[in-house]
């Protein structure tokens, strides 16, 4: 075959050249493409998946260089109850993973990858995660057979022959996909093809490699992003003392020219994307994008935590995406943009619910269908979402791609929770941050499977994608405190922009005015002393945080701090119960945590 000849013209990389023909052999496709990464090669495959009938190329004035398409109703986000973690052993995986045996887990996938690329063609997709050379960087190839997975990768990621270059000779992380759609000699393809039966992500931590099966969409199908980025990289960085978690990283800068770096974890669908490209409602204060999404952070020699975001792209929530919510994410997708699940307009641009106060007279929903505002569903889907290069984000720090990363000081964590939590507060110490960042919940969002609303515990903003026991996901993050203890340790703080009132309003604005909590939570990281003492942590002074130019009540500026003991008494005892599923792998500082924050609230 001549792609054989291509490959060994491009690697010497023995085990690679290996893995790739044995997928080959197994997935038994019609055709082999290497990808190189190029813009030429991109614009084929986008071409290609217009001829399909996947992609529908958006108005070349409005949005040059970008496309619509939608999934099948039944692809549309991530499938937690299909994620597995298959660790040798269960109890490394832990109770908030499935988990099944590694050796039965791959004899019942290899059954269903064997001849499962029949009638496609098959792409070799070589992958960095984090900028190309940096020594916090990791290389994945991803085999797949779907079209679309090689254009997002392609804005995704550093792809192509550089990543195969920066991968020299060293181990990579072998990920397998398919859509499971194999096609017989004449059979007329679908727009978005997927397995109707079978829907597999799974995960083998001690090789480090994935394999994913029957999904198109998002994380499920993009395996550098939850997969390689989170569930692999957490075990990595376990078992190396880093850490890969699910943060947003900005860069913030006041009006004297001080710029420190913050680190922020929030479930998916919280405003972690608008949070990321804030656009500042105060004067003076500057905030830059590093990363929306995920952030691989490890100690340097001085004592200072290190970030790098390692994707190269957004993968954001449309909507509620709007220039009001998110101006600078409305600039980065205004050109070569994939847009999926949204709502396209009758001149061939895109909508969704809350780009604007009032919908187009006419749209085709995100089922492809014709739409008007008098019908009773949603234009575009709750989980639509936009690809976009995040080099395009007029916000984005200069700093984004340095191969250092950047110095975090500061590690922010919010859920969305209408009561009980108050708009932020600082930890005492890092233990007792590491306790907050185990504790935090939220209302399930659109972006997981699950009834919409309900509360759940989501330590970390991790609960889907740590790779391993999340007892000892806590216990690492307690020892990494221990290990670099110090004025360079960063603070950890708690915030909740989601609180509402009596009448089950919002209370706080949100959006950019939340530079105003990022304000007061800088000049904590700084050492100022503008904080009173809690129970439950730090909140600030009376008069310390600005808002001037808010029109808030004193009602709901008492609200938004309100520390009712009642409430916490029943948190601490949801605590101890949702703690307890994690025996005797919960790490003593959690325990013990939770025991002072009972005492306190007596």
């Amino acid at each position: 075959m001549r792609f054989n000849e291509d490959l060994i013209k491009w690697t010497k990389h023995s085990s690679l050249i290996h893995w790739i023909q044995e997928m080959v052999k197994l997935c038994r496709p019609d055709q082999v493409h290497l990808c190189d990464g190029s813009q030429e090669e991109h614009e084929s495959v986008c071409a290609q998946m217009v001829r399909s009938g996947t992609f529908i190329p958006l108005n070349e004035q409005k949005r040059p260089g970008s496309f619509w398409c939608h999934s099948d109703p039944n692809d549309v986000a991530r499938v937690e109850d299909a994620t597995f973690i298959c660790s040798k052993r269960k109890e490394d995986a832990g109770p908030t993973n499935n988990w099944k045996d590694p050796e039965e887990m791959k004899k019942m996938l290899l059954g269903l990858f064997s001849g499962c690329m029949r009638g496609r063609t098959l792409y070799v997709i070589p992958f960095s995660m984090g900028p190309l050379g940096s020594p916090s960087s990791r290389i994945g190839v991803q085999v797949t057979d779907s079209p679309y997975v090689v254009a997002s990768m392609y804005i995704m990621t550093r792809m192509g022959r550089s990543a195969l270059k920066a991968l020299g000779e060293e181990n990579f992380v072998p990920c397998l996909h398919s859509v499971g759609v194999p096609l017989e000699p004449g059979q007329k393809d679908v727009s978005w093809p997927c397995s109707s039966t079978h829907k597999y992500i799974v995960h083998f931590p001690e090789e480090r490699s994935i394999m994913s099966y029957g999904s198109g969409y998002g994380g499920n199908a993009l395996l550098g992003k939850k997969c390689l980025a989170l569930r692999i990289a957490s075990v990595i960085g376990r078992d190396e003392g880093w850490l890969a978690e699910h943060m947003l990283i900005l860069g913030l800068t006041s009006p004297q020219g001080e710029k420190k770096y913050f680190a922020a974890a929030f479930p998916s669908a919280c405003g972690k994307t608008n949070l990321a490209m804030l656009k500042s409602e105060l004067p003076g204060w500057k905030f830059e994008c590093v990363g929306d999404d995920i952030a691989w952070m490890r100690f340097d020699q001085d004592g200072s935590l290190r970030a790098i975001n390692p994707e190269a792209g957004f993968f954001g929530v449309a909507p509620g995406t709007s220039f009001k919510s998110n101006p600078n994410a409305m600039l980065a997708i205004a050109k070569n943009s994939i847009f999926t699940n949204v709502a396209l307009t009758l001149d061939h641009d895109v909508w969704w619910e809350g780009m604007t106060d009032t919908p187009p007279a006419q749209l085709t929903s995100w089922l492809g269908k014709p739409w008007t505002p008098n019908d009773q569903t949603k234009a575009a889907h709750p989980n639509a979402r936009f690809t976009a290069p995040a080099k395009q984000c007029p916000v984005m720090d200069p700093a984004w791609e340095d191969p250092k990363g950047v110095p975090i000081s500061g590690l922010i964590f919010g859920g969305r929770r209408s009561s009980v939590t108050p708009l932020v507060c600082e930890s005492f110490n890092w233990e007792h941050g590491v306790f907050l960042g185990a504790s935090l919940s939220s209302e399930i969002t659109a972006a997981a499977a699950g009834e919409i609303g309900k509360q759940r515990h989501d330590p970390f903003a991790m609960l889907p994608f740590c790779g391993y026991n999340m007892g000892d996901y806590f216990a690492h993050w307690l020892e990494l405190g221990k290990k670099h203890p110090g004025p360079k340790l960063p603070k950890i703080f708690y915030v909740n922009w989601f609180r509402k009132g009596t009448d089950g309003k919002f209370l706080w604005p949100g959006f950019g005015e939340n530079a105003r909590v990022l304000k007061w939570i800088f000049e904590r990281v700084k050492g100022q002393d503008n904080a009173d003492v809690t129970p439950i942590g730090l909140i600030p002074k009376k008069d310390a945080l600005d808002f001037s130019g808010l029109k808030l009540s004193q009602e709901a500026l008492q609200e938004l701090f309100d520390v009712k003991p009642e409430e916490w008494r029943k948190e601490v005892e949801d605590l101890r119960k949702y703690f307890s599923i994690f025996k005797d792998r919960l790490p003593s500082g959690i325990t013990d945590q939770l025991s002072q924050l009972e005492s306190r609230l007596k």
